[in-house]
């Protein structure tokens, strides 16, 4: 990214799926986006959002090391660090929901109160750094609760570019997620079934990487089929190409993804030589 939070460049921005299991199998929590938001206004997407720089420094870590984590997602330590801390902090800010404890075996139980929500608050609003919200109240970042799903960059010929890992998570024992977010205007729990159906009627507008990821999940029957199928997933971060056919047609797509490909056709001249 350019910026910390704002894309193009080396950064990255984290992502994170909050799965859980409820009646009838997986269930995902989707925020959607407001109309008026510049990107993606009026789409499903999943809690998530930009680096911090402050996302860097040292916390309370358990789970896997951080080398461990470098090697998963192909970048260094620390940038794998910032990465993970960036989706925990965004899944906390933007749904209520935070995986971490007061130690490698715990993890809170409830976010509701309003001690809570003042930190949330400070937090989006970038007066409180993650690691001096978890080391106020002593606690430990759960990494060892987030497993890596999938990596997609936005397309180079994009005015804004993102570099998003996506991630499962169960929802924690006793918290519960809420409507919290300032950048939506809906938020939801719903079967990866049911998600795709309303995406394939066009009654719910996705991103590419949103509606592929909800198609990946239809084959698990619960939440915990679906993370323990984590670690054989391909990470190769997902990236659309654009191709020139000789007659000025333009093809995109993402490899992988057949779906998503588009063809611009070439741009004929009027008898008068406008461009049509």
């Amino acid at each position: 990214m350019g910026t910390p939070d704002v894309a193009g460049g080396p950064g990255v921005s984290g992502g994170a799926d909050v799965g859980g299991s409820r009646a009838g199998g997986v269930a995902v929590h989707l925020l959607r986006r407001r109309a008026s938001m510049a990107f993606a206004g009026g789409m499903y997407a999943y809690p998530g959002g930009g680096v911090d720089p402050r996302d860097e420094r040292a916390v309370g870590w358990a789970g896997p090391s951080l080398d461990v984590w470098g090697a998963l997602l192909g970048v260094p330590a620390a940038q794998a660090q910032a990465v993970v801390c960036a989706a925990v902090r965004e899944t906390f800010e933007e749904s209520g929901v935070l995986l971490a404890g007061p130690d490698a075996a715990g993890v809170v139980a409830d976010t509701t109160g309003a001690d809570w929500e003042a930190d949330r608050v400070a937090l989006v609003r970038h007066e409180l750094a993650f690691a001096d919200f978890l080391a106020r109240r002593d606690l430990v970042l759960r990494s060892d609760l987030l497993a890596p799903w999938a990596r997609w960059i936005t397309p180079e010929f994009e005015e804004r570019r993102y570099d998003t890992w996506f991630f499962l998570a169960l929802l924690p024992a006793g918290q519960r997620t809420r409507d919290v977010s300032g950048e939506a205007d809906r938020t939801a729990w719903l079967r990866p079934a049911d998600a795709v159906a309303g995406y394939d009627r066009g009654e719910m507008l996705m991103l590419p990487p949103t509606i592929a990821t909800l198609r990946a999940l239809l084959p698990y029957g619960t939440a915990a089929e679906a993370l323990a199928a984590a670690p054989a997933r391909d990470l190769a971060p997902v990236l659309a190409r654009a191709a020139l056919d000789a007659d000025g047609t333009v093809v995109l797509s993402w490899p992988g993804h057949d779906e998503f490909t588009q063809v611009i056709p070439a741009r004929r001249d009027s008898p008068r030589g406008e461009a049509r």
